[in-house]
């Protein structure tokens, strides 16, 4: 060791006291991240929450509704079952997708719109590529994708496509 390592003040490190301050700093601000995502995600469940205290009136509304309404009558809206869609992805072309979906519908609409809306969707299936329809967030965006194509071809009829069934052979 060398005489001048011997007189050379160590540096020394942050008090205590300045750690202790960080660290309530960035705890503080980990919490205030956390409570405002949480507000966030909070707030786009709300649709959802809103429907389900109107499940009793729709309950007693299809229990006072006529006979001729079917069904398929509800108090929040009309559901209408599609046929079933069965198409070849664009890729890979050798995969096949049958989907079964229903529509929510504001109020009871004409054969016509169902069937626009089938076409509409058909159409929309067939362009699909595999990677598009992997995994919980991509099967999330093809339901959201399903839902704004439906509400486009309508013209803000239907309400929601509830997804029955989604195959790939």
């Amino acid at each position: 060791m060398s005489d001048i390592d011997q007189f050379l003040p160590q540096k020394p490190g942050p008090s205590l006291v300045v750690q202790l301050g960080i660290l309530a700093v960035l705890t503080v601000g980990a919490i205030g991240m956390g409570w405002l995502s949480g507000g966030y995600l909070k707030g786009e469940s709300t649709p959802v929450e809103q429907a389900a205290p109107e499940a009793p009136k729709a309950h007693a509304a299809k229990e006072e509704a006529p006979a001729e309404h079917g069904p398929a009558s509800e108090a929040a809206g009309t559901l209408v079952q599609l046929p079933a869609i069965t198409a070849n992805l664009a890729a890979p072309d050798t995969m096949w997708i049958r989907l079964e979906v229903s529509l929510v519908l504001d109020a009871p609409q004409s054969a016509d719109l169902a069937e626009r809306v089938h076409q509409d969707l058909l159409a929309y299936v067939r362009t699909l590529r595999i990677h598009q329809v992997q995994g919980a967030s991509a099967f999330r965006h093809l339901k959201t994708d399903l839902d704004e194509r439906a509400a486009i071809r309508s013209d803000g009829h239907v309400k929601e496509v509830l997804i029955r069934t989604l195959l790939f052979e």
